[in-house]
């Protein structure tokens, strides 16, 4: 006599491979939130440099609006002193020899001030042009994060390996930044 099969015997085999299935696309949803919480790390890391070399700017700037207030204050004093030596000529009294020091001291506290204004002006931009490396690097890094959401959603790999080459733009922008730092 014929054996009757077992309907139940086919239906473990399908779940076996519907379980088998299962567990690999759980290891690539894994992979993906992994690779996200080191794509978030980056990003953190890009914030908090980029924001220093923001406020860095933004210091040195205030020192050079500083620097260029303090050049204008002497060249008035100089100015001063230069119409008062003139006014006295003019009136034929004879000209303080002091005002002629004061002039050459204020000329000489100018040149000072304004290297010093100038050092800061590029200072100032050289830390915005590291804020602005910086700024890349976590914007793409959040667009990675963004498209990795949507690829554990949609249950897309493609989209996983987008988010990963986007983390590698992240990643040069990251480094970039150090290196020219």
């Amino acid at each position: 006599m014929e054996e009757l099969e077992d309907p139940t015997e086919k239906l473990k085999e399908v779940q076996e491979a519907a379980e088998e299935m299962f567990e690999k696309k759980e290891r690539w949803t894994l992979h993906v939130a992994l690779s996200t919480a080191v794509i978030a790390v980056l990003a953190a890391i890009a914030g908090l440099i980029g924001n220093h070399h923001a406020n860095e700017a933004m210091l040195e700037q205030i020192k050079a609006s500083d620097g260029w207030a303090y050049y204008q204050a002497k060249s008035i004093k100089a100015e001063i002193a230069g119409s008062t030596a003139t006014l006295l000529t003019a009136m034929g009294k004879p000209a303080d020899a002091g005002q002629e020091q004061k002039m050459a001291k204020y000329e000489k506290y100018k040149e000072q001030i304004k290297k010093e204004a100038e050092r800061s002006q590029k200072e100032s931009e050289e830390n915005m042009r590291q804020h602005m490396v910086f700024a890349k690097a976590i914007t793409i890094f959040q667009i990675a994060i963004a498209i990795s959401a949507i690829s554990i959603l949609t249950r897309k790999k493609v989209l996983w390996h987008i988010c990963l080459g986007l983390s590698a733009v992240g990643c040069a922008f990251l480094i970039m930044g150090f290196l020219t730092h």
